[in-house]
């Protein structure tokens, strides 16, 4: 197994490496390194500096290196960046992502490994209920249209191309290497605003003073361990990655704030552009593979929290 892990400087990509090549998998990274961070990857890693949108260099990145898997978790991740500017985040996630499957095809690659999204592709999930993968899309945001549009393109190399996929559809990941920055990733940015002694902006649910959205908090080791699965040719098609249960914006806070022994000061704020107000996932087909969501809440976020105090970002 040779795997190419597209965007494997951010994020969840980095952890991926990471565990590949605990394994001993031969792993090479393709980033552009907009929100990548260099440190994340150990040294030794074949790293090649391209953007998704970028044909040529992302053909040549596959020549050379000729994966057999490709982990492909380059994306644009900001819902609200998607609502500002739907071009672009088309561009990244539907064109570039098919760069990627074109290469792909082009140097025989046999499966496909798609950070896709449970978080935002159902639309809104009804107080008492949780969404499974038999849900019908209803994309609220550019962002969310792009991942279904993205997967629709997957179904279609398997059919007319033999290309196997695996569509992981993540809750709200969150983990050491969070990128604080932006509007993505609440843990990152409560940890690091409350270190920093700064106040924190919960958006509202549906008005401003609330407890904010609700969503499925997933931590990044179980989404690696899912990911793991996937590469291993254990799942084929479409899978939630969440723990099934909701959380509010100020529980998460809560939570964060608890762990850091810190009080925070906190700006209400309205409804952000492309926001939803529930988002939980049902794990069930992917629980019946044989993958669980190990790592507990609190004690995610206390992992999360001890990275950012030893880590400056």
């Amino acid at each position: 197994m040779r795997v190419l892990v597209t965007g494997g400087a951010g994020f969840i990509g980095s952890h991926i490496v990471d565990a590949l090549l605990e394994k001993g998998v031969d792993v090479a990274v393709l980033d552009d390194f907009s929100s990548g961070r260099r440190e994340n990857l150990p040294e030794g890693v074949p790293v090649y500096e391209a953007d998704v949108r970028d044909p040529a260099a992302v053909r040549a990145a596959f020549a050379e290196f000729a994966p057999t898997h490709v982990s492909h978790q380059a994306a644009q991740i900001s819902v609200a960046v998607s609502v500002k500017e739907p071009l672009r985040d088309a561009r990244i996630n539907v064109l570039g992502g098919l760069n990627v499957l074109e290469a792909a095809r082009e140097v025989g690659v046999r499966h496909v490994v798609f950070a896709s999204t449970g978080g935002a592709i159902y639309g809104e999930v009804p107080e008492g209920e949780r969404a499974d993968e038999s849900w019908p899309p209803r994309p609220a945001s550019p962002y969310a249209a792009a991942k279904a549009a993205f997967e629709g393109y997957l179904e279609v190399y398997r059919r007319q191309f033999g290309l196997r996929y695996t569509a992981l559809r993540y809750g709200n990941v969150y983990g050491p290497r969070q990128d604080p920055h932006g509007e993505a990733g609440v843990v990152a940015i409560f940890a690091r605003r409350l270190l920093a002694g700064k106040p924190v902006t919960v958006y509202a649910r549906r008005e401003a003073g609330d407890d904010g959205g609700v969503r499925d908090y997933v931590y990044v080791g179980d989404v690696v361990a899912a990911n793991l699965m996937a590469l291993g040719g254990d799942l084929e098609g479409v899978y939630n990655v969440g723990s099934g249960r909701g959380r509010s914006t100020r529980e998460v806070l809560r939570a964060v704030a608890r762990a850091l022994g810190i009080e925070p000061q906190v700006e209400p704020a309205g409804v952000r552009p492309g926001d939803l107000e529930r988002s939980v996932l049902d794990p069930s087909r992917l629980e019946a593979s044989g993958w669980r969501a190990e790592v507990a809440f609190d004690e995610g976020i206390r992992r999360t929290v001890e990275w950012f105090k030893e880590n400056a970002f």
